[in-house]
């Protein structure tokens, strides 16, 4: 049995922000191994997160967030059961982290759900006919548009994406692990991100023509 360090419980903690008796439990059952601590946190809060999943989350806040000296900005509303833990440090620091994602990560939806179902037909015919160019049999082709679905799926949704602060844990365990530790339903509702220009047919000079322009004034 692997000796545990308190540098080691300390990391854990940091890492997964669950308490530290348990943190010092997670890497004693697994022998000190780091990652496979965290897999034993995450199953501990998934399951404790999952019995508040059926609560009814109407406070928390909408934050804004501005990146870059004004060329990126997200709004985003994240809700919880009470005013109470809204004001908390821990939902607070949430809260900025995850409008931080979105302003980094370019999600299009929150979770799998939101992604309309002709969206996810239109993706799927797309894979298909990469994987039949690809020379791929027929027999796995299937396989491999599931597959691919799922990556589309961590690109577009907020909650399936790595957490840009530490790519090991996806958005959605960042939030059941806040969940199980400040002890109520924690949900995204909705954010939109704004990017300066994004959309508008920016002008494409020509150079050659801006000079002819000149010689023939």
């Amino acid at each position: 049995m692997a000796e545990v360090t308190s540098s080691q419980v300390k990391e854990l903690r940091e890492r997964t922000g669950a308490g530290m008796m348990d943190c010092k439990k997670a890497l004693t059952e697994c022998n000190a191994d780091m990652d496979k601590a965290i897999d034993f946190l995450r199953e501990k809060g998934l399951a404790a997160a999952a019995k508040k999943e059926g609560r009814i989350a109407a406070e928390g806040t909408v934050e804004a967030y501005i990146h870059g000296g004004g060329r990126i900005g997200v709004l985003l509303e994240l809700n919880c059961e009470t005013d109470f833990v809204s004001r908390g440090d821990e939902f607070k620091q949430l809260t900025k982290d995850i409008a931080m994602q979105i302003a980094a990560a370019k999600p299009l939806y929150v979770n799998k759900e939101d992604v309309p179902a002709d969206v996810v037909a239109h993706e799927k015919e797309i894979f298909r006919a990469q994987a039949l160019n690809e020379g791929k049999p027929e027999k796995i082709v299937d396989k491999m548009v599931d597959g691919r679905i799922e990556k589309f799926y961590k690109e577009v949704c907020l909650v399936e994406q790595p957490f840009i602060k530490d790519p090991d844990v996806l958005v959605k365990d960042l939030i059941m692990a806040k969940i199980a530790k400040i002890g109520e339903k924690i949900a995204i509702r909705r954010f939109t991100r704004y990017e300066l220009g994004e959309g508008i047919e920016k002008r494409q000079d020509n150079f050659a023509d801006e000079v002819m322009k000149e010689i023939n004034r």
